[in-house]
């Protein structure tokens, strides 16, 4: 596990859980022109090959990461349905669980990030185990790799990013090597403390040098744009929604930095 720790571009250590309030209103397109502003063009970025499984979901929050690889060890034939019921504890009996600390590091407003490294058709995140990463506060649930019961998971309104849908389990497929660490995921790094966002637009990592004066530049972004938006719905005779309330805006930060 890396002894990493988040600081800003001064070399002060941070918070992350209070940064990521600044982040709460704002959407992706917002953050992502701010970072154009301040130099970091393209960084950041995930690939769209990584999408949110269901429209209208929307998080922001820190990294909490973990690293896997395509497992070399295969799993053995089960002879009783009770074994095949319960695959997982016996694998996991025989060959350890590196990421039985995951749900330690998650705190409310975590969103955990995992890089499967290649490995093939799995289902790390199912409709089960992605509960038990909301109960410890996950607010957003991030992977390169597969998720299944997705029918479930969008039922239940768990907020999972995935490369794919998938229908196979973890025994003899893929293991968890290394928890809070640097990882990469559809191009971006991604470190812990890290400010992932996501919403129907798709996903931005926001590094936390940055993070800060990159969201007080967005809500700069966001503010011309909902103003502009109620000229828009003037000339339409449209009525106002909360896409255009620029009051809310105003209190919310008002109340954040009071």
């Amino acid at each position: 596990m890396s002894s990493y720790e988040p600081k800003d571009a001064n070399g002060n250590a941070v918070d992350p859980y209070h940064i990521r309030k600044y982040f709460e209103p704002l959407r992706v397109v917002d953050v992502v022109d701010a970072l154009d502003g301040l130099g970091y063009f393209n960084i950041g970025l995930v690939s769209q090959e990584i999408r949110p499984l269901w429209l209208g979901m929307k998080f922001w929050g820190p990294a909490v990461t973990q690293r896997c690889v395509p497992s070399n060890k295969p799993m053995w034939p089960l002879e009783t349905t009770e074994e095949i019921v319960g695959a997982h504890g016996l694998w996991f009996d025989r060959h350890g669980h590196n990421g039985r600390g995951l749900n330690d590091l998650v705190k409310p407003g975590s969103v955990v990030v995992t890089d499967v490294g290649s490995s093939g058709e799995v289902g790390f995140f199912g409709s089960e185990n992605v509960l038990a990463l909301q109960t410890h506060g996950a607010v957003g649930i991030v992977t390169n790799g597969h998720c299944r019961d997705t029918g479930e998971v969008t039922m239940q309104k768990t907020p999972m990013v995935c490369r794919e849908r998938g229908r196979t389990i973890i025994p003899g497929r893929i293991e968890v090597v290394e928890l809070n660490t640097f990882i990469g995921i559809g191009g971006a790094q991604v470190r812990p403390g890290d400010i992932v966002g996501c919403d129907d637009d798709g996903l931005v990592v926001v590094p936390i040098e940055v993070a800060k004066q990159a969201a007080l530049h967005a809500k700069a972004v966001l503010l011309a744009d909902m103003r502009a938006r109620r000229n828009r719905y003037d000339a339409l005779n449209r009525e106002y929604d909360e896409t255009v309330d620029t009051d809310a805006i105003d209190r919310y930060y008002a109340e954040l930095e009071s």
